[in-house]
Formats: C-alpha cells, sequence, structure tokens
C-alpha cells in the first residue's frame, strides 16, 4: 500500500479541516516514515529478491516496533498525544491516532503473510493483495482519487502556488507508484531505506500547500500543524 495511505490521509481532511494536510500524511504514513531509518539501523530487517520482480522483490522478514499491530498502537498513541499537548485539542488528536493506525489495517490488506500481531509474535498476517497488482491498483485508486476529490471539496486555495504545488505532489505520488510496481528492484538494502527517506518531501509540500489554503466551509486558513 502506497497511495492508498496518502488517499486516506485527504479523505481525513474532510473530517477535519483544521488539521494541516501535511500532519495527515504524516500521520498516515508514520509507519514508513519511521522504518527506513531504523533499516539502516538495523533495528528492522528485509531481504532483496530483485529476480522476482513486482510486489515480490521486497520481503519484510523483520520490522516489529513500525509494521505490528501493537507497534502500530503504541505509534497512535505517541502521535495523538504530542499533538493534543501541542495543540489541546482532544478530537483532532483521536482522528490522528486512527490515520497512524489505520496504516496497519491497510497494509493488512495487501502485504503478504509478514505483519506481526506484536514484536515477538511469530503469527504473521496479511490478506495477500499484493499477489494481484490489478486488484492492488484498484483499492489504492480508489482511495487515492476518492482522497483528491474530498480534498478539493473541503479547500479553496488562495493562490496559483496552493494549486501548483497541491499536483505536483500529487504527480510525484503517482510516479512513485508506478516505480514501485514497474520500475528496476532496489540495488541495496540501504539504496531502498535512502530512497524510502524521499517520503518527507510528500509531508513538506503538503503543508506548503495548506499554508496556501483555506475552509471551504469556514473560510479559515488551515492551522500550521
Amino acid at each position: 500500500m502506497f497511495i492508498g495511505h496518502f488517499g486516506l490521509g485527504m479523505v481525513t481532511k474532510k473530517i477535519a479541516p483544521k488539521i494541516s494536510l501535511g500532519t495527515l500524511f504524516m500521520a498516515v504514513q508514520f509507519s514508513d516514515l519511521i522504518w527506513p531509518t531504523l533499516l539502516l539501523l538495523g533495528v528492522e530487517k528485509v531481504v532483496l529478491h530483485p529476480e522476482l520482480g513486482g510486489t515480490r522483490t521486497i520481503t519484510f522478514t523483520s520490522y516489529p516496533f513500525t509494521h505490528s499491530l501493537v507497534g502500530a498502537l503504541v505509534l497512535a498513541v505517541l502521535f495523538g498525544t504530542v499533538y493534543y499537548v501541542v495543540k489541546k485539542n482532544f478530537r483532532n488528536a483521536l482522528i490522528l491516532g486512527a490515520a497512524v493506525l489505520s496504516h496497519w489495517f491497510l497494509d493488512f490488506i495487501v502485504h503478504f503473510h509478514d505483519l506481526p500481531l506484536f514484536p515477538a509474535s511469530s503469527v504473521k498476517v496479511g490478506l495477500a493483495l499484493w499477489a494481484t497488482i490489478g486488484g492492488t491498483l484498484f483499492v489504492e485508486l480508489i482511495l487515492f482519487i476518492s482522497g483528491i476529490v474530498l480534498y478539493l471539496r473541503s479547500t479553496t486555495p488562495l493562490n496559483a502556488k496552493a494549486r501548483i504545488i497541491f499536483w505536483i505532489n500529487i504527480l510525484l505520488l503517482v510516479s512513485v507508484q508506478i516505480s514501485n510496481f514497474w520500475g528496476p528492484p532496489p540495488a541495496s538494502v540501504n539504496a531502498l531505506a535512502w530512497s524510502a527517506q524521499f517520503q518527507w518531501l510528500f509531508v513538506i509540500l503538503a503543508y506548503w500547500a495548506d499554508n496556501n489554503t483555506q475552509s471551504a466551509t469556514t473560510g479559515k486558513s488551515i492551522e500550521r500543524f
């Protein structure tokens, strides 16, 4: 799951219009934003199978902290708590916590049986939709397109900059999704981890775009965080 996560972030904008899209993107992708750093540190591990191609190129052998169900719950509580401490908005803190947790459940739909229930769990789950690229794209595109439509209906750009930055972000997300399915496999685990750090750019661009928009319903500027 890739653009589907970001799609859900845009969908969430409809129910939490005051939260910046950058914060929503960070929340729904929080597990994957932390994961490459843990990969570089050797805390979590993958094995590359470039000969298999497609969705089977990467085997996730160990990611107990970012992609176990309990790990996702801990990250959700952490993210929501930090937001509440800063903003004192309990409702939005709950929404962001749920957004963080949503990552695990969306991954559960597509991943092969590699998602642990808790860090030391021998039981690993996943519905393996990745076995068919067509099915995976269908689910991801529904979330992604729905997110774009709802985001555009929920916000009003204040200038051309907001429109340009938003659509650049969308095009970059789509290009990465295409590369994930049909591009060359990573040259090494380190190359994979460093390229995955690129995801922070989507968060930065989302903040930039939202800083130049206002809520379509209230007419008020979006919060910077």
